[in-house]
């Protein structure tokens, strides 16, 4: 009797559900000491539970201790909460040796499932745990119970996944509804909100752009960037690796939330300017009820489908308004709150030598987008522009952090110099006006050096190389004068090489020209080396002989005809074939007796190879053959 392979697997799987179902399930107890006891670790609680759940659903709350040694754990009452069942305890333990190292490690969990019937938000019992006579006690973290809604699967459980101390996550993306292939997806089931920190800016000041997900469908991909935006300047903010999803009530249904990407966007001129529609391409998975499990067991088949779905995210207009005018002399064009430091270095130094004035200009604006400082230096110094280093990130407000400017300068003359305290003029928003920060003012003493100039210092001449004025020292002294007659230039000597090197030059241009034209000749001069070649393989060919390599020596015979003919006909080797070059024979006159002799000779050798008989008198026989179809024919 045959039994289908079907009716195999539901017994299979029957026999393995009914021995799972006769087995409990016991938490092993461990009694080695835990890692914190035996290195003095302080003994932690940490509390695991989701930050957001739908009224009506089961969810967990877990409080993990860092030590299996517990004399005592009590938890509070969950006020606003149910309690369904708990705790539940469970302990993990790890060992590890590494180079001769042991370490070790356990915990231990307990665990409550919950479930809400009312909205709000509620905040978890501390747990006290007791341990080796010391006693702590957890956190207590909020959790907000969102109410029932169309968007949402009442009864379902929502796993805890935030530690106390670390960031909260949302219950798990099995929250959303699960279509079915074919089913409609409409504007209300998935888009994209798109919201902006100001409406209302001044040019240059930082406006936060977030696009938010809201999806009641799964969402297994996404994919969509901002375009090039004209009259704005745009950074992305970098988001984490996994987004994090939550669940919000929005519109009488609970959706799955997550911040898809944010835009830093400065804007560069006054006026209502937009922010353009963003195109996102959603991957969107649905479950494929009519697939067979069976089939899909065996390959057959699968139990979801993936559906294109294009989202669109609004447009976003802004009001921008201009920088109130005039604007002061010296506005470094930056837009935000900044301070500014500075040093100098050396303070005290000798002329010709170099000194570095460094402003760092902190804050939070468009900084990237703002002009260095103007310094000024005294009369005698040779300042140059400022090397910028850039130590800022983005963020919500704009770039944070500092930019670095290091002016070098450098006296030319010896003295006491002031250099009075920079300034950076910026522009608040907050405050509606220009403000002016300075750094610090220094004296600079330049003592003498090699090359200083002053006024009442006496120099040798010979060592004067630069003055103030960028004029060198006058040579003084008797000059060399040289007769018109002496010129060379124009003479008949200098007419004679002049000839002389345009012949050569001549002769080598005809020279190098026919060599040229002969070399590009590629296919004439594999012709004319055929002989050579050949006669090089043939004489390889009869040391083989002489030698008795059978083998080889029919195959050095065969690539000196098929390469003498190669090379006179010009036909790559590769497209070599006895009909094309029989043809080819032909077109060149050869000897249709010498044309046979040489197939013969091609024919020969490759049925030498295996043809039985004296094997030295057969390579006698195929190699002269050879020889001689090759002396005969001529081309």
């Amino acid at each position: 009797m045959r039994i289908s392979y079907k009716i195999l697997f539901t017994i299979v799987f029957a026999i393995g559900l009914t021995i799972a179902q006769a087995t409990p399930t016991q938490a092993a107890k461990v009694t080695a000491p835990s890692l914190s006891q035996s290195m003095g670790e302080s003994i932690t609680v940490r509390v695991q539970a989701p930050s957001e759940v739908i009224q009506g659903d089961r969810f967990r709350v877990s409080y993990v201790v860092n030590t299996s040694d517990i004399d005592d754990f009590r938890v509070g009452d969950f006020e606003g909460l149910i309690e369904l069942f708990g705790p539940s305890r469970s302990q993990q333990s790890s060992f590890s040796m590494v180079n001769g190292k042991t370490t070790s490690s356990s915990s231990v969990t307990f665990t409550y499932t919950l479930t809400s019937d009312q909205p709000g938000t509620f905040r978890l019992p501390a747990a006290t745990v007791k341990s080796g006579g010391e006693t702590v006690v957890s956190g207590t973290p909020q959790i907000h119970v969102l109410p029932a809604g169309s968007g949402s699967t009442q009864g379902g459980n929502s796993q805890g996944g935030s530690a106390q101390g670390g960031q909260p996550h949302a219950s798990q993306p099995d929250r959303m509804r699960t279509q079915n292939v074919g089913d409609r997806i409409t504007g209300s089931d998935i888009f994209i909100a798109v919201t902006a920190s100001k409406k209302k800016v001044f040019e240059q000041e930082a406006v936060l752009l977030t696009y938010k997900l809201y999806t009641l469908v799964n969402v297994s991909q996404m994919q969509g960037k901002m375009p090039e935006l004209d009259g704005f300047h745009v950074q992305e903010l970098d988001r984490q690796r996994q987004p994090e999803l939550k669940i919000e009530h929005y519109n009488g249904k609970n959706y799955g939330t997550v911040v898809w990407s944010q835009y830093v966007v400065f804007p560069q001129r006054s006026g209502t300017l937009t922010i353009p529609e963003i195109k996102f391409d959603a991957t969107i998975v649905q479950q494929n009820r009519s697939a067979d499990p069976f089939d899909i067991f065996f390959g057959g088949g699968s139990m979801v489908q993936e559906v294109r779905k294009v989202v669109m995210a609004p447009a976003v207009t802004l009001q921008v308004e201009a920088l109130p005018e005039p604007r002061p002399a010296g506005f470094s064009g930056a837009v935000g709150k900044f301070s500014i430091s500075s040093s100098l270095t050396p303070q005290s130094l000798k002329a010709n030598d170099a000194t570095t004035l460094r402003l760092t200009v902190s804050g939070t604006g468009n900084m990237k987008l703002m002009n260095a400082p103007t310094v000024a230096w005294p009369k005698d110094f040779e300042s140059y522009d400022p090397r910028t280093e850039e130590k800022t990130r983005i963020s919500a407000a704009g770039s944070t952090g500092q930019v670095v400017y290091d002016y070098i300068a450098l006296p030319r003359h010896q003295g006491k110099y002031e250099l009075p305290a920079p300034e950076f003029i910026y522009f608040d928003p907050s405050a509606r006006a220009y403000k002016t920060i300075r750094a610090e003012a220094y004296t600079i003493d330049v003592a003498k050096g090699k090359a200083t100039s002053s006024a009442n210092t006496n120099y040798a001449k010979e060592d004067v190389e630069l003055l103030a004025s960028d004029i060198r020292y006058i040579k003084t002294g008797s000059a060399r004068y040289q007769h018109s007659d002496a010129d060379f230039l124009g003479s008949a000597l200098y007419w004679a090489i002049y000839a002389a090197m345009l012949l050569a030059f001549v002769v080598v241009v005809v020279v190098f020209r026919r060599q040229a034209v002969a070399n590009a000749d590629i296919a004439r001069r594999r012709g004319r080396g055929a002989g050579k070649v050949a006669t090089k393989r043939l004489k390889k060919a009869r040391q083989l002989l002489a030698a008795g390599n059978a083998t080889v020596m029919y195959e050095e015979t065969m690539r000196a005809l098929w390469g003498y003919l190669a090379d006179k006909l010009n036909i790559p080797v590769s497209e070599l074939n006895k009909d094309n070059v029989r043809q080819r024979l032909t077109e060149h006159q050869a000897d249709a007796a010498a044309i046979d002799a040489y197939m013969r000779a091609i024919d020969d050798c490759e049925f030498a190879r295996f043809a039985p008989g004296d094997p030295a008198d057969m390579m006698q026989r195929v190699y002269s053959q050879a020889a001689e179809a090759i002396e005969t024919l001529k081309l």
